[in-house]
């Protein structure tokens, strides 16, 4: 049994349980006192505990031997102090003596020890005749098992995939869709109208009262639900999604046009050019309008220092078709 001590409960039972070299769950605790961070610094108090191995012998036990050890100590000290000198100095020969005949028995033993080591023992390996020779078989060459894949797919796996259909179809099951997708919402909305864009995009429709409380503040709404749909639609179908709130984006484009009209001029005068800043969805409308406008030149997105996007058009970075 030892005594830890150390700032917290949790911190003695580590430590006891790295001098005894065993787990926590190992040993049988006994808190003495419980540490005490105090008050402002002051009557700090540590954690005290005594601790041994489970399996050894009891607190109780344990207390009682060294109380018993503790007290004949005692006695024989007291013994030793009324004792004369003479009778100390024979008790003292006595027992070197007997120490010296413990001395000489324990070299005894260990020389014969090593003289008397007993030899390696040698395990003779017996050669095993291949079953082909011992019949007079020609060995069969098994070929290695490839590994196989145990994981089955999972309903994610199954539901987005993109799925070989009609658009029709697809734009039939889209829209009951997020008809049931809004139909609790707090919003007051006309019923979504979902229809064919392009042969790889779906435009998706919403009017009504509150249409505009969809779109959100600097179109915050409007570009949280477009991604919603995006990711769903484009991983499930394939195709990509036209999204327009109350004439949303059909405004968003006729700005981003009028925008163009003085960028464009200069990316002919000069053969380069680049915008300002933009966000969101205006960002994909400028996009499209200039890889319109210049299909020979380079035209990408590129980002700032603060994070934000801007487009960029010149000839030295053009790709090659």
């Amino acid at each position: 049994m030892i005594k830890v001590e150390a700032a917290t409960l949790q911190e003695a039972y580590s430590k006891a349980a790295s001098e005894l070299s065993c787990s926590v769950v190992d040993l049988d605790i006994n808190i003495i006192q419980n540490g005490s961070s105090g008050f402002l610094g002051l009557f700090k108090k540590s954690a005290i505990i005594e601790v041994q191995r489970k399996g050894a012998k009891p607190f109780k036990e344990e207390h009682v031997r060294k109380e018993s050890v503790s007290s004949r100590k005692e006695d024989e000290r007291h013994e030793t102090d009324t004792e004369n000198g003479e009778e100390r100095r024979d008790r003292n020969r006595r027992s070197k003596n007997r120490r010296n005949k413990n001395r000489n028995k324990e070299f005894s033993k260990n020389e014969f020890s090593e003289n008397k080591r007993p030899e390696p023992l040698v395990v003779k390996e017996t050669p095993v005749t291949p079953k082909a020779e011992v019949k007079g078989e020609t060995p069969k060459v098994v070929p290695a098992k490839e590994p196989r894949h145990t994981i089955a797919p999972t309903a994610i796996d199954q539901n987005f995939h993109q799925e070989k259909r009609e658009i029709n179809d697809i734009i039939d099951e889209v829209r009951l869709q997020i008809k049931n997708l809004f139909k609790y919402s707090c919003f007051t909305l006309d019923t979504p109208l979902v229809s064919k864009y392009s042969d790889d995009t779906i435009l998706i429709e919403f009017s009504g009262e509150d249409a505009a409380l969809l779109i959100g503040k600097e179109g915050y709404r409007y570009k949280a639900l477009s991604y919603l749909l995006y990711n769903w639609i484009n991983l499930k179908y394939g195709l990509n999604i036209r999204l327009e709130i109350a004439e949303f984006l059909k405004n968003q484009e006729e700005m981003i046009e009028k925008y163009l009209v003085p960028v464009i001029e200069r990316i002919r005068n000069s053969g380069k050019g680049q915008t300002k800043i933009l966000d969101g969805v205006l960002i994909k409308i400028a996009l499209e309008a200039l890889r319109t406008e210049f299909p020979e030149k380079y035209v990408g997105i590129k980002s700032g220092k603060d994070g934000g996007k801007f487009i960029v058009v010149n000839d030295f970075n053009r790709k090659n078709a």
